[in-house]
């Protein structure tokens, strides 16, 4: 008779007392077995070499205020983007500190979005409720993460306000049944569209209920956010207790004013090392984005080497850098410590782990999940990174006061891009800004949002 079990895969009784027999035979896994049913897997496997080595000590450090915090809110790339600016606005206000509105930009990012999301649906008509595609598009069509060019649409399409001027609310800071309910209402209008579009309404008669829905998406996040100011009156008292005034000003004119930041001169860097995204090529992702008339997502995929050479020059040079990575592997929040070396799995489970950063890519096991900046790295004697000094938005707890570190080996698994002025990035790289990017697909692993 054939065994059934050998035919069809299936695990077999045979199979168990065989595995249990394994397990038992090895002393090891009692002492693991006994270890990680009491105590935390990543307690026992923490380096304590690894963390005797912490030093928030740098070689090149540029200035930054106190840790910021985006709360319970997946606002990363926001603060991450706005704490490049404030150093540059509190040096104009002559201020020791200055921090601009988060929710201000938020506000705005989310409506872009919500526009975005059903310009897509009107895109997409033809294609089969059941498709990946509308799969993907109604998935998380407001979710709080963005990317670099998101958020310079924002910036320069509506500017910047103090915080003062439009403050954190509570859905700001904790955006979970906000985005659930504007979720809801966006996947009712793409039902909506769809079915009209079916029953024979013209384009114009689509978009004029689009202009409605978003008069409804507008409210909502008023309600949630506040509404946000179209101008403002401003005045401040400088650090050397100098009172000022600057009348009445739009958005647009305090960014231009007091940040002024180019941001035409930056580009964003990736380093992709999958088959399927060769280097020196230039990179969209299709149907991401948030302002429909604004700027396209595009990556120029480098080697490791160039990205990070352009990073170390631009913090050489006093400037910060805007950069997106997967925040949550070998790190420890409390320790403020991104480290390869952190935590010895292997000796518990009696097994390694050997994806490479392409598998993970490949596999599912790793992409960008936050964004944050640079504000410092330390060179060795021969100019090479050892380790970087990373500004977070979690609050002051953790690390230096919410400074975080990042030794120069976790830079190189787990980080994927960095925003940086073009003077760093060789010419023969940036040519490639001339070409027609490269679609990748929405679900591609640089499709994620920080």
């Amino acid at each position: 008779m054939i065994d059934t079990a050998i035919t069809t895969g299936a695990i077999t009784s045979a199979d168990i007392q065989q595995f249990q027999s394994a397990f038992k035979a090895n002393s090891s896994n009692i002492a693991a077995l006994n270890a990680v049913t009491k105590t935390s897997v990543s307690q026992i496997a923490m380096n304590r070499e690894a963390v005797t080595r912490i030093n928030h000590v740098y070689s090149h450090v540029v200035p930054a205020g106190p840790a910021t915090s985006q709360e319970r809110s997946g606002r990363c790339w926001l603060f991450a983007g706005t704490n490049l600016f404030r150093s540059e606005a509190a040096k104009r206000l002559n201020l020791e500190d200055f921090e601009l509105s988060q929710n201000y930009v938020s506000f705005f990012d989310k409506l872009e979005k919500a526009n975005f999301f059903l310009e897509s649906i009107l895109d997409t008509l033809d294609e089969p409720t059941d498709s990946r595609l509308i799969s993907w598009l109604v998935q998380s069509p407001v979710q709080d993460g963005g990317q670099w060019d998101m958020f310079v649409n924002v910036i320069k399409k509506y500017g910047v306000v103090p915080k003062s001027v439009m403050p954190e609310s509570e859905s700001s800071s904790s955006t979970g049944k906000m985005n659930e309910r504007i979720t809801e209402k966006l996947r009712e209008f793409a039902a909506f569209l769809r079915r009209e579009y079916r029953a024979g309404s013209s384009p114009s008669t689509l978009r004029s209920h689009k202009t409605s829905m978003l008069a409804e998406i507008y409210k909502m996040l008023s309600i949630h956010l506040g509404t946000p100011p179209t101008s403002f009156e401003w005045q401040w008292r400088d650090k050397d207790k100098e009172f000022h005034r600057d009348g009445t000003l739009t958005p647009q004119e305090f960014y231009n004013r007091y940040v002024d930041y180019d941001l035409d001169s930056l580009v964003c860097l990736i380093h992709c090392p999958m088959e399927t995204t060769p280097f020196r090529r230039l990179y969209t992702v299709n149907f991401l984005g948030n302002v429909i008339d604004g700027y396209r997502v595009r990556y120029i995929n480098v080697e490791m080497s160039v990205l990070k050479r352009a990073a170390v020059e631009q913090i050489k040079d006093q400037r910060s850098v805007w950069f997106g990575c997967d925040v949550g592997k070998c790190f420890d929040r409390d320790l403020g410590v991104m480290d390869t070396e952190l935590f010895n799995y292997e000796p518990i489970y009696g097994t390694t782990f050997e994806l490479n950063k392409a598998d993970r890519l490949d596999y599912g096991a790793s992409l960008m999940t936050h964004a944050m900046v640079f504000t410092g790295v330390d060179l060795d004697d021969s100019g090479e990174p050892r380790k970087w000094r990373v500004e977070n938005s979690w609050g002051d707890k953790g690390g230096d006061k919410g400074f975080m570190l990042m030794t120069d080996a976790w830079f190189d698994e787990y980080n994927y891009e960095v925003v940086v002025d073009r003077k760093y990035v060789p010419s023969d790289v940036l040519a490639l800004l001339d070409c027609e990017p490269i679609g990748l697909d929405p679900w591609h692993p640089m499709g994620s949002l920080a």
